[in-house]
């Protein structure tokens, strides 16, 4: 018997009709079942050894961020839209959250909880929650609660990166938390 043969070969009958043959699948079929399965793997290792592959919306909003920077170090005005769009910018608020360790941190706690200052992870704020609230009073400071004028140390970017990561801190409500104070938002 050769390879044709054994093709044709009935494997079970139904309804004395429909007959189920052995038949080998097409190599084109097999080439991209396995090139899929290749392709999984590969994908799948890229995603482990380097984190997240940007999807098209994240990358827009990367892009349209770093130039809306561009246009705030020609002397445009910053937007809330700007501030927000930096929120979901994972590299910003890495970078905000570094800055805020190392500038906010005394007063705030590492985790926003609020130390001397107030608890930034609760729903509850002085100054007020929106993204533009919250700029002013990094930007500015609260020199009356002794809270200090950031932008001439820190400049207007990274000014907005450090909003931009305590607008990822909102509602997280850390475990330790200083007790609310201000207004609910």
């Amino acid at each position: 018997m050769n390879d044709h043969e054994n093709e044709n070969e009935v494997i079970h009958v139904y309804d004395d009709d429909i007959e189920e043959q052995d038949n080998r699948l097409p190599l084109w079929w097999q080439y991209t079942l396995y090139g899929a399965i290749v392709f999984a793997i590969g994908y799948w290792i890229g995603d482990q050894k380097f984190g997240s592959w940007l999807s098209p919306r994240a990358r827009y909003e990367q892009e349209m961020v770093a130039s809306r920077l561009e246009a705030l170090r020609k002397g445009a005005a910053m937007t809330p839209e700007l501030i927000l769009a930096m929120s979901r910018t994972p590299a910003t608020v890495e970078s905000g959250r570094q800055l805020f360790t190392a500038t906010c941190a005394p007063c705030h706690r590492a985790d926003g909880g609020g130390n001397i200052g107030p608890n930034l992870t609760d729903a509850y704020w002085l100054h007020g929650s929106t993204p533009q609230n919250i700029y002013t009073s990094v930007h500015d400071g609260v020199p009356a609660k002794g809270m200090p004028t950031w932008a001439p140390q820190l400049g207007e970017e990274k000014v907005a990166s450090v909003v931009a990561y305590v607008l990822t801190l909102h509602d997280t409500n850390v475990a330790g938390g200083k007790a609310p104070q201000g207004e609910k938002d």
